[in-house]
Parts: structure tokens; sequence; C-alpha cells
């Protein structure tokens, strides 16, 4: 099985059948879904072979990869065991620290896996998040995306849900790092389950800065948990996708909507085995108004 949905020409040619687990059902949603293997940290470190195995049996042929952090295989593993299994790893998620203040050691780390996305998806700061912080972080990451651009590689940022305090005039902090990251240096991946947490709405979101947004992870949030601004709650509250609070016909809609060409699945709840093969049933039969 191929979890290749990204399918605008077949679309128009013709209705576009994803096959999942064998069961063929029309869907509504086209884009790449790949898989974020911090998901499977646990398995690779048990048993590299079985984790990537199963990744390959769901279909996934893209991952996003943590940058310089292989969970117990070393990095010419990694590469191996990816082109004998044909997955390409496309992004990397890397440490803030590291990228800025070593950036040549994960500018290597990405050439090395031929990646020309690199994100991070945490900046150190104090709680409460203000907008002194904001402003730092903002110049730290316009410093990182320079470098790696100069290097042919986009840096990503992917929020976490601490970034939502109140601003003024009705905005938050996260449209404060909007505002103050050069949008060429500095794209946006949206986690969904970051976004709903938080209280906010990812259509909102996607809509207002369409721009920005390059990639999204796919993570749902239990329904009736309450969320709050500490960008952390139970990986328990993490669930299979269309289980859980998030409205993802109205999500996806907007994300093709405004061209977002890249998804990844990330749970990391102790269900993921099973949770996964759920979240990719849901994206082969979700539907919305086109």
């Amino acid at each position: 099985m191929r979890i290749l949905l990204n399918a605008t020409l077949l679309g128009i040619l013709f209705s576009f059948t994803p096959v999942v687990h064998g069961n063929e059902t029309d869907s509504s949603f086209h884009g790449t879904v790949g898989l974020q293997i911090y998901s499977l940290r646990d398995q690779i470190r048990q048993d590299p072979a079985k984790a990537f195995e199963f990744i390959k049996e769901q279909g996934f042929t893209e991952v996003e990869i943590g940058l310089g952090n292989q969970y117990g295989m070393t990095r010419e593993e990694l590469r191996d065991t990816l082109n004998r299994l044909g997955i390409k790893a496309t992004a990397a998620l890397g440490d803030f620290n590291a990228l800025l203040n070593r950036t040549e050691e994960c500018i290597d780390h990405a050439r090395f896996f031929d990646i020309k996305y690199v994100g991070t998806a945490w900046a150190p700061h104090n709680t409460p998040f203000d907008e002194a912080q904001t402003l730092r972080i903002a110049a730290d990451f316009n410093t990182i995306g320079k470098r790696l651009k100069d290097a042919g590689i986009q840096f990503y940022y992917h929020n976490h849900g601490y970034e939502f305090y109140p601003y003024k005039d009705g905005l938050t902090l996260f449209d404060l790092l909007m505002e103050k990251t050069d949008p060429e240096l500095v794209k946006y991946q949206m986690d969904v389950m970051w976004t709903v947490f938080p209280g906010q709405d990812p259509v909102k979101l996607l809509r207002k800065y369409p721009d920005r947004w390059i990639s999204l992870h796919l993570k749902d949030l239990a329904k009736g948990v309450e969320g709050n601004l500490s960008g952390s709650t139970d990986v328990r509250n993490g669930v299979a996708l269309g289980t859980g609070q998030t409205d993802w016909p109205a999500v996806l809609k907007a994300a093709q909507e405004i061209g977002i060409k890249q998804y990844f699945i990330e749970d990391e709840s102790p269900d993921v085995l099973t949770q996964i093969p759920q979240s990719l049933k849901f994206l082969s039969t979700v539907k919305f108004p086109l």
C-alpha cells in the first residue's frame, strides 16, 4: 500500500480511490502522508528492524526524522534502513540550541540525508511566555533561518501550544512571532493538536497565514480534555485521528486550499501501533465539500 494521496491531477482526470488495507473508499483528502518517526521512538530503541518494517507495512514512503537523534541507531544505520525499504526522509526536527549554536553540525546531518527542510519544535523559555521572549526567539529563528537558507535548507518552526498567550488588540504572541520572523527564512509547521490544546482554531490560523505554513503534524486530542498554555499534556491524551476534538474535514480542506503538500502523522501515545492504522483508515475515508 502506498499512502501517496497527492493527486491533484489525478483528481481532475478521474475519481481517485486510495486503498487502505485492502478497503477501497472515496476520499476528499489528497496529500502526501508521512510519519514523524518520534512516534515509534520506543519501538526503534527496542527493535529497529521490526519498527521500520511496521512503517513500511503501513504504506509510508516519507518520514520526518530527528536531526542527530536516531533513537539508538547510527545515522548510517538509519539511512541504510530507509534506503532499503524505499522510504525517504524529507524533513527533520532538531534541537533549538544545536541549530543556533552548532549550525554547521546540523547542516551536515541534513545533507547526510539529503533533507531540504529542517525545523525545531521547541524554543527554551520561561513561563509565562511573554513579549520579550517572543522577540528574542524570533531573532534567533531569523538567524537560524538565514544560515540554513545559505546552505540550501528551509527552516521551519513547529508550534507547541505555549506561544498563544494573549498579546494585544486581540492578537497572541504567536501572531507576534509570525510578524517578527522573516517570511523567506522562517516557515511554519502546524501541529494540529498543539493548536487545538491551547484553544486556537487551526482553520482560522491556516487561512490567516496562508503563505507561511509548509506542513502539518496530524495529531488529535481526546474528547473532554481541557487544554492550557503549558505546551504539555499526558501522552495518553493523543488519540487516533477522527476520534478526538478536531474538526478534521475543516482542517484538511483549509490546508489543501492554501496549498499544503506535506502531512506527517505524529502519535506519541502508548497505543501508537494500534492508532496509526486507525488514523490512516480515517484519512482514506474523510470527506468534505470541495
